[in-house]
């Protein structure tokens, strides 16, 4: 009796295991919304994932929290806005062990999720950053590497050595298949906790690309061993400017007062939006690295097919950011502007009904809800420390929205110009305001650096103590009642690409004031109570830490 009992416990646990969904999130880099053919882009290839979408929901109005990369991608892991979590590249500060732990993969493991990591980590996790193992350790699969995956990885990271692939989509493919796939090539240089996939388990695989980021298509060398998509694909075809592209010598008035926004300290590597030529010829490489996402997408559903895997596992694709292609003459991202903060959601259920199918909602939600909607389907509790909301209804249809406002930020603000600002927004308008920039400027940095010596990325991208403090005054000031320099208001509906400041016209006062006075209520939403659960990571600290 007991034996049949101990046989009977086995395998109610393990059908309840089989009950939960697996989880596939893919996050694309610096993708804006408009380069899929399911966002309305007419001219890149994209059918796998337009088939998601025509087979399961596409939020046409999600928005990230900030438009960089690390706080962003921080922000979906831990289901915080950054004003909460307190990790920038300019903060001196990684996330500690302790606010790992109510990470969204940490938190499915430990309620018996298989996990797996594969692609770029751009989030510094525990102390030391990213040379501290932790991120390493909490996945059952890991075969990533930290920071800048390059179009070619194994230039840059030692663990993709034994791929037999050398572009970076192709790469992130075979650790697909090593993490899935019990008969696949088994890669040397990957992290196993297991020998293989438990089958009795639900899985969760985190895919995170460098692409199209301009660290991954600066990189591409058209290689005679490159596939046809990466060298030929698009070449034929006549390339449009963007929309409201403004070349730099056609600049005669500034978007944003140049007090605030210090163009000339831009990175020189978004230099490429300054010419026709040089911004159609990134724009191909962003359609082609889209391309190549696109055919990883394809082999990864006829891999879940094959294995049977199909019909159990909810797929989640999103990007961290926009990025702006010289549309009003800017280039970069960290801004509040729609190109910089809307992206695609979209969410694949087979399990879904018809009536679920190819649905496109306009409900505001943000890359936040992803955690928490994830922990929803996998029926985990979420953490309490999650400020996202789940938003699974809405992918069942439900007209009930989540949200009646959208609150971005942007807390890097350097030297190399970018303004402090925050947004607010609903479906019909968006209010951003700007604190004044007194930041020194990166081309005076590199001036100097020349002449005395010093290594110019040394100069700019060490960070020291006292830049902890600056850090979190721009966080606290705001809050205690910094005013704003400079403010805007735009009407979505009927200026979508945000050219038309309404700020100092009166027919909009009353829409101006109703959302300055929502703005308190966002902005203290985001910061929470408590302190941030971070840890010190400057150059002080671990003289030879990559930040």
């Amino acid at each position: 009796m007991k034996k049949l009992f101990f046989v009977l416990l086995i395998c109610t646990a393990f059908c309840k295991a089989q009950d939960k969904p697996n989880i596939v999130f893919i996050l694309t880099d610096d993708q804006s919304y408009d380069l899929l053919g399911c966002t309305g882009n007419t001219i890149v290839q994209t059918p796998n994932i337009d088939k998601l979408a025509d087979n399961g929901v596409l939020f046409t109005n999600a928005h990230v929290t900030s438009a960089i990369c690390t706080p962003s991608r921080i922000s979906i892991l831990l289901s915080q806005f950054e004003r909460k979590h307190g990790v920038n590249f300019n903060s001196g500060t990684s996330v500690s062990d302790v606010a790992w732990q109510n990470s969204y993969p940490v938190v499915m493991r430990n309620n018996g999720y298989y996990t797996g990591w594969v692609g770029k980590n751009h989030a510094p996790i525990g102390k030391g950053g990213y040379q501290s193992g932790l991120m390493e350790k909490s996945f059952d699969y890991w075969y990533a590497g930290h920071g800048h995956l390059g179009f070619y990885p194994k230039d840059n990271h030692a663990i993709f050595n034994d791929a037999i692939a050398f572009t970076q989509p192709e790469i992130i493919n075979e650790g697909i298949d090593d993490f899935l796939d019990p008969n696949a090539r088994k890669l040397k240089g990957a992290l196993h906790f297991l020998e293989n996939r438990p089958a009795d388990k639900p899985f969760m695989l985190s895919i995170n690309f460098n692409l199209p980021h301009g660290a991954g298509t600066n990189s591409m060398k058209l290689k005679d061993s490159d596939d046809d998509i990466y060298k030929t694909l698009y070449r034929d075809i006549a390339i449009p400017l963007p929309d409201n592209y403004i070349a730099k010598k056609d600049i005669t008035s500034t978007k944003l007062p140049v007090s605030l926004f210090h163009t000339e300290d831009r990175q020189t590597g978004y230099n490429y939006v300054d010419t026709p030529a040089t911004i159609k010829e990134r724009y191909i490489r962003e359609l082609q690295a889209m391309t190549g996402i696109d055919r990883l997408i394809g082999n990864l559903l006829q891999k879940l097919k094959a294995l049977k895997l199909d019909k159990n596992t909810i797929i989640i694709f999103t990007s961290d950011h926009g990025l702006f292609g010289g549309q009003q003459g800017l280039g970069g991202k960290a801004l509040c502007y729609e190109q910089t903060t809307h992206v695609p959601i979209i969410v694949f259920d087979p399990n879904a009904t018809k009536k679920q199918r190819g649905l496109k909602s306009d409900a505001l939600v943000q890359t936040i809800d992803i955690a928490p909607t994830m922990l929803a389907y996998a029926d985990i509790k979420a953490p309490e420390t999650f400020q996202g909301t789940d938003i699974s209804d809405l992918i069942k249809d439900s007209k009930i929205e989540v949200r009646d406002y959208v609150y971005t930020e942007n807390l890097w603000s350097t030297h190399f110009g970018n303004p402090r600002c925050e947004s607010v927004q609903t479906k019909n308008w968006k209010y951003i305001r700007y604190y004044k920039n007194n930041n020194f400027s990166a081309t005076k940095e590199i001036k100097y650096a020349k002449q005395i010596g010093i290594p110019i990325n040394e100069m700019l991208y060490s960070m020291h103590d006292p830049q902890i403090a600056t850090y979190r005054d721009y966080i606290d000031s705001p809050l205690y009642g910094e005013q704003p320099v400079y403010e805007e208001l735009y009407n979505l509906k009927e200026d979508s690409a945000e050219l038309n400041n309404l700020a100092e016209n009166l027919e909009y006062a009353t829409v101006l004031d109703n959302l300055r006075t929502q703005w308190k209520v966002e902005i203290t939403a985001a910061r929470g109570t408590g302190k941030s659960q971070v840890l010190r990571y400057t150059n002080d600290a671990f003289p030879k830490a990559k930040h």
